[in-house]
């Protein structure tokens, strides 16, 4: 598996908004690999997740799934990213009938470059860790939107689509 990306420092002070879109490839759920030059002139929207089969991650990914088709009007395409394995994706898939696309990034090195993984408070310890957040990349490679931490996995997909449709309002 090959993965180029560019890290960040300071990533709790950094915002990815405005910045060029960090290269990535990495195998997808549905047996292809994914990369940023694949989706050349073209929006995406990725998800971060920590794990699949949990409840708040089913509730995120399940959403992001059932408002694909709107996405896709809109030019974006959405991929659900974890550390989890393909295999694990599969089950995940299977047990929720998703249809989003998910990528398997097991050495964390794209979560690292999207600000993704790092540390985190659970249960009032500080932990390293996925964290739970999203980022458009505009048709031209450049981040258009960030959401560093998402606090509400059930809701958010929809806010990411109302963000996505404001943008194509006169």
């Amino acid at each position: 598996m090959m993965v180029s990306c560019i890290f960040f420092h300071e990533r709790s002070s950094m915002t990815l908004e405005g910045t060029k879109a960090p290269d990535f490839s990495l195998q997808g759920s549905d047996g292809t690999d994914h990369s940023l030059a694949r989706y050349a002139g073209k929006g995406i929207v990725l998800f971060f997740y920590p794990k699949d089969n949990t409840s708040g991650c089913t509730k995120e990914a399940c959403a992001f799934s059932e408002l694909s088709t709107q996405f896709a009007e809109l030019g974006f395409t959405v991929l659900g990213v974890s550390k989890d394995s393909l295999a694990s994706h599969g089950r995940f898939i299977q047990n929720h009938g998703l249809t989003t696309i998910l990528l398997s990034d097991p050495d964390t090195t794209m979560m690292q470059a999207y600000q993704a993984f790092g540390e985190k408070v659970m249960y009032g310890k500080a932990v390293q860790g996925t964290i739970r957040s999203t980022v458009v990349i505009m048709p031209d490679g450049t981040i258009g939107r960030h959401w560093p931490k998402v606090a509400k996995a059930e809701t958010h997909p929809q806010a990411v689509l109302d963000y996505l449709g404001s943008l194509k309002r006169p």
